[in-house]
């Protein structure tokens, strides 16, 4: 059971060593690992180096279906073709992973043989690694199965257009992802902290990610005249400044919502008022609570602070994500799991994220919870932050994902909490 890639020159081939007073896999798992870190690596940096935007990772998915049906597996695609799920051993209750495939719209950066052969696409969230940690976690579940010591049914989801909006997880939803499932787990690259490490967090874990376009319209006309105008541009301010101002004290703090705004267009001359202008932004929350009365207590507060104005306008807000809300079994399980897989000193809690992840979706159906994973360099200032051009990762923590996510497999599976 081999990959169908060809591992690259001058890679470390040994697998990230078990660190000391950790668990044992079963059926001696760590040792058919340990031989498979050039392997995975090689996977990793194909990928990296052939991104696919949201939407359209067919040739990603294609791979996927390649190499788990080499592991010996029976993988199916999704309806489109851009996404695979596949089925480990037998039982009626499922836990399932998710790993999301696509790429962001940037420039890749970084001079390495690896580097994105697409012009403007690179994985610079990580989404390749997370795709490679799956595969290496159905390989060595297949190869604990074919020893009969599987002790149920593992679901693995690639899922696209993580990065889109709308996202993929609807979608694999609705092609029966969840079937059967009792919980589901994913890990995200964490550059923050450095390899070997994970976080683990039990609630609020990323925030709900809305977004919200705000066109005004009126009369224009000259800057010494603005009494004969709606004066957009001065209406746009009062948008700008007044209304995350007043969200504020129309929900509860503890809600953590944020309204920002991140581009206004009015106007080009400086001497004439623009009868047009936008701006738009994001609605950011942790509450479910908070993110379902959003969409209509922002548009009302925005139509209120424009009547004073004299302006004309139309609000498009538009869904995004609901926040991760973690499951605490689910959190205490990968926990327990993190700590057998690398140490309970490497298991650190998690901050919470105002960034959006649509893994929310499956947790609206089912328990479960994301961690994140340490792919920082030990030792460097570089981080590599996601969402740059410049993102790289310490390929070493592809091998601790394996381990962590091999040892939730199993620690759900023999769990009678879900």
């Amino acid at each position: 059971m081999t990959t169908a890639l060809t591992a690259p020159e001058g890679v470390d081939t040994s697998w990230p060593g078990t660190p000391p007073g950790t668990d044992p896999l079963p059926g001696q798992l760590d040792r058919w690992l340990a031989a498979r870190g050039a392997e995975l690596v090689a996977i990793r940096r194909h990928i990296h180096a052939h991104p696919e935007p949201s939407h359209s990772e067919f040739e990603t998915a294609a791979l996927i279906f390649r190499e788990l049906a080499v592991a010996g597996l029976s993988p199916k695609m999704l309806p489109r073709g851009n996404g695979v799920i596949c089925d480990i051993g037998e039982g009626e209750r499922v836990i399932a992973f998710r790993a999301d495939i696509d790429a962001l719209p940037l420039r890749d950066l970084k001079d390495v043989p690896y580097r994105s052969t697409v012009d403007n696409l690179a994985h610079a969230c990580g989404h390749d690694v997370h795709t490679t940690v799956a595969l290496g976690l159905g390989m060595a579940l297949a190869h604990l199965d074919e020893q009969g010591e599987l002790p149920g049914r593992v679901r693995l989801i690639f899922q696209p257009a993580e990065e889109a909006m709308p996202s993929g997880a609807p979608e694999v939803i609705a092609a029966g992802a969840l079937e059967d499932v009792a919980a589901i787990f994913a890990l995200h690259c964490y550059p923050q902290l450095p390899a070997g490490l994970v976080g683990v967090r039990s609630g609020p874990f990323t925030a709900a990610a809305d977004a919200v376009e705000v066109k005004l319209t009126g009369p224009g006309g000259h800057t010494a005249r603005p009494h004969l105008t709606a004066d957009l541009v001065h209406a746009l301010g009062r948008v700008i400044v007044d209304v995350p101002a007043l969200l504020n004290r129309r929900i509860d703090p503890r809600a953590g919502i944020s309204l920002v705004w991140g581009a206004v267009h009015a106007g080009q001359a400086f001497n004439a008022i623009p009868g047009a202008g936008e701006v738009r932004g994001t609605v950011r929350v942790l509450s479910r609570e908070a993110w379902r009365e959003a969409p209509e207590l922002v548009t009302k507060l925005i139509h209120d602070v424009v009547a004073a104005t004299g302006a004309q306008v139309e609000v498009d807000y538009k869904r995004g994500v609901p926040p991760v809300i973690n499951d605490r079994m689910a959190s205490a399980i990968v926990a327990g799991a993190a700590g057998a897989a690398l140490g309970a000193d490497r298991v650190v809690e998690a901050e919470l994220s105002m960034g959006g992840e649509d893994f929310s979706f499956y947790l609206e159906h089912v328990p479960g919870a994301m961690i994140r994973l340490g792919t920082g360099v030990p030792g460097s200032d570089e981080r590599h932050d996601l969402h740059q051009g410049d993102f790289d990762v310490d390929e070493r923590s592809i091998g601790y994902g394996v381990r962590v996510m091999a040892h939730t497999a199993l620690a759900a599976l023999s769990s009678g909490a879900f």
